[in-house]
């Protein structure tokens, strides 16, 4: 098996951040390039009118969206690179920080950087926080055309 491309899936958890490591672990011992990608789910303001049901639309966006847009994109520009400074050493890295789905996300940028490997984390959500919340990792594992390393974490690995 040669492995000369990983992408690794990363958000702000320690979920993630342990998968990272794993993730860049492999890349140094096959001394694979790294796509460091962090999916950045829009948040849904409430629309100008009495139904909060309904979100805003990007055609409706005022400028207390935008803001948040603009934060949301510095948190994810400053979590990638934390996470290459902590664990990138001397690979090549090639960074996506993009909107939308995180799993289509992850599976979109793993096609476009041509990843031999995709690592991810998982929340190990279950029952009906699971149902609402969705599975990333079982989305990814079930669309993926490439392998994926889903790195589980325990709570007593990080006392």
């Amino acid at each position: 098996m040669l492995i000369k491309k990983i992408i690794i899936g990363i958000d702000n958890s320690k979920f993630a951040e342990h998968a990272a490591k794993y993730g860049f672990d492999i890349a140094h011992k096959f001394n694979a390039a790294v796509g460091l990608v962090n999916i950045v789910e829009p948040a849904i303001m409430p629309y100008n009118n009495n139904d909060v049901i309904l979100g805003s639309t990007v055609q409706n966006m005022g400028a207390a969206d935008m803001d948040l847009i603009t934060i949301q994109n510095e948190v994810s520009e400053n979590l990638i690179a934390d996470t290459i400074k902590k664990f990138g050493g001397d690979l090549k890295i090639t960074h996506f920080s993009e909107f939308g789905n995180t799993a289509d996300g992850i599976i979109n940028c793993s096609k476009e950087f041509k990843a031999d490997m995709i690592v991810i984390g998982t929340h190990s959500r279950t029952g009906l926080d699971r149902l609402i919340m969705g599975s990333v990792a079982e989305h990814v594992v079930r669309h993926s055309d490439v392998p994926v390393l889903v790195v589980p974490f325990k709570e007593s690995e990080s006392q």
